[in-house]
């Protein structure tokens, strides 16, 4: 039987529930456990794959093609298993199941209601992930924060999991912040309080309590006052401060005793965590002896998490070569032939990114045509490789005009077209190219320098491809066609021969990346942005 670790928040949103719920997944398996993640968004959307990236952030596409929040990137980071359609479940998605069922006559005339039918979709999809995976802990984190209307349905259902299954196996850990005021040098625990009686009004006992703080909590007094009005043992109330970096965390919270409590708790018997790897790792990244600057020219800089898997896939590949990526945000609407040079002439690499929309288009395209023409090391991620061919097109092979059906309909080359069934009729909502997709990297390619395999497999999310009625036209003007899919229908990858490193990627490697494991096209591009600033 499967145990069950339930992980919700309180006081404010963003306090860092998902690393939490990643780290303990780290700590589990580094004691021999098998572990699953989920995570309960209490939004009404179907999933995050519509809403802007200002508001939520990325959008993290799973192997089987399910477009989801941001914190399974972290668990898949952390964890290292990849996660899949039933790891996010959203109350758009519980209310579609429900109403569906309810239309197909599923409940026999009963009236629909929030209590049972509502929490039995949501304990239904916790318990088929534990069923699918076979995992020995399940961990689920709700998201929101504790008092939000939205999210009562979740946690009234996280609480009849607890009685369904038995105390010995359901363990709920409350994430809750313990703000320092500077004016009388002091942590204050009152919100923390708060919180943990809003939640047992709501008939949940937290078993763990993990304070979130800026600054160290050094007297332990703290600790036991939590310990004392929240009902726990004072070794169940666990600090999680802020670091330097997230790959850090596990350990410290591992120094107090975080996996030992919870496998206590459950009754798991398991040697301890070994960590030696993870720890060397860490070690490396406070060690790092270099930096590099790329250049990630996007849409949403504003919100770095709308970037979040780029971000850390390069940090992981600065790890391996021991150097710290300091990432230039350049919007890209700030692009112009005027300022292009003072933007990006000191970058060691350009990086541009996916995205959807016209807006800021111009700016990448003119940071494509510099990176190639300076021969600076540059890498395109799905929309990023649609942007070099349109740039290679336009001034490599002279398609005055080339440009993207989703720019310009009119545009009298369209280098960039829909995919085979794609049109402006189709819905916005899970209707892309979506999840695991093989391609067949072609001989002597940069491409195959880099992966050092013939055939690979990466996750996708785009809705329009490279024109094969171009493909002859490109090629002969230099466009190297480095990936296609397996059927040759498909272009996958565009690279450049006479430069140092310049690729186009269709799919989003970065989903892949690991810290321990960094993926291999971002090792390739800070390797040689790593060169070029060496070579200045």
């Amino acid at each position: 039987m499967a145990k069950f670790v339930f992980v919700t928040g309180g006081v404010v949103s963003g306090l860092g529930k998902g690393i939490t719920a990643a780290s303990l997944g780290r700590l589990l398996k580094a004691r021999g456990l098998k572990v699953a993640a989920q995570k309960l968004d209490p939004y009404i959307n179907v999933d995050p794959g519509t809403m802007s990236p200002y508001q939520h952030g990325e959008v993290f596409v799973t192997e089987d093609g399910a477009e989801t929040d941001l914190d399974l990137g972290h668990y898949e980071r952390f964890i290292d298993e990849d996660l899949n359609k039933y790891s996010n479940l959203t109350t758009g998605k519980v209310y579609w199941n429900v109403l569906n069922k309810e239309r197909r006559g599923e409940y026999l005339g009963s009236t629909v209601q929030i209590i049972p039918h509502i929490t039995n979709e949501i304990k239904e999809f916790i318990y088929h992930v534990a069923r699918k995976t076979d995992a020995d802990v399940v961990i689920t984190e709700v998201g929101g924060t504790i008092g939000d209307i939205e999210g009562q349905p979740f946690i009234e259902a996280i609480r009849q999991v607890g009685l369904e299954q038995g105390k010995e196996n359901v363990l709920y850990i409350h994430v809750t912040l313990v703000p320092y005021l500077l004016g009388s040098s002091e942590h204050k625990t009152k919100p923390t309080q708060h919180s943990v009686k809003e939640l047992q009004g709501m008939g949940i006992h937290p078993d763990l309590i993990v304070l979130r703080t800026d600054e160290p909590i050094e007297d332990p007094s703290v600790l036991r006052k939590v310990a004392m009005f929240c009902n726990v043992q004072p070794e169940c109330v666990i600090e999680n401060r802020t670091l330097d970096t997230l790959y850090a965390c596990p350990l410290m919270l591992e120094e107090q005793g975080f996996s030992a409590a919870v496998c206590r708790r459950l009754g798991l018997e398991t040697p301890p965590p070994e960590l030696s790897e993870w720890r060397a790792m860490v070690e490396s990244i406070h060690g790092l002896h270099k930096s590099v600057t790329v250049a990630l020219v996007g849409k949403y800089v504003q919100l770095h998490d709308a970037y979040l898997s780029v971000m850390e896939a390069l940090r992981h590949a600065g790890y391996a070569l021991g150097a710290e990526v300091d990432i230039r945000w350049i919007d890209s609407e700030t692009v112009t032939e005027e300022t292009a040079e003072k933007l990006l002439s000191t970058a060691d690499g350009i990086l541009v990114p996916g995205g959807f929309g016209g807006r800021g288009i111009e700016g990448m395209i003119l940071s494509a045509r510099y990176a190639r023409e300076h021969r600076i090391p540059y890498l395109g991620l799905c929309l990023g490789m649609q942007i070099a061919v349109i740039e290679f097109a336009r001034h490599a092979a002279l398609l005055s005009g080339a440009n993207s059906r989703e720019f310009d309909e009119a545009s009298p080359h369209r280098v960039i077209d829909y995919m085979p069934g794609q049109n402006d009729e189709i819905d916005k909502g899970g209707t892309l190219r979506l999840g695991a997709c093989d391609c067949l990297v072609q001989p002597g390619t940069l491409l195959e320098k880099c992966y050092g395999a013939a055939r690979i497999s990466e996750r996708h999310r785009h809705r329009y491809e490279f024109n094969n009625e171009y493909r002859e036209t490109l090629t002969k003007a230099g466009l190297v066609i480095g990936g296609l899919s397996p059927d040759g229908l498909l272009v996958e990858t565009v690279e450049l021969r006479d430069h140092p490193f310049y690729i186009g990627v269709q799919y989003h490697p970065e989903f892949k990346s690991r810290p321990n494991r960094p993926h291999p096209l971002f090792l390739g591009f800070v390797r040689a942005a790593v060169a070029r600033k060496k070579g200045r």
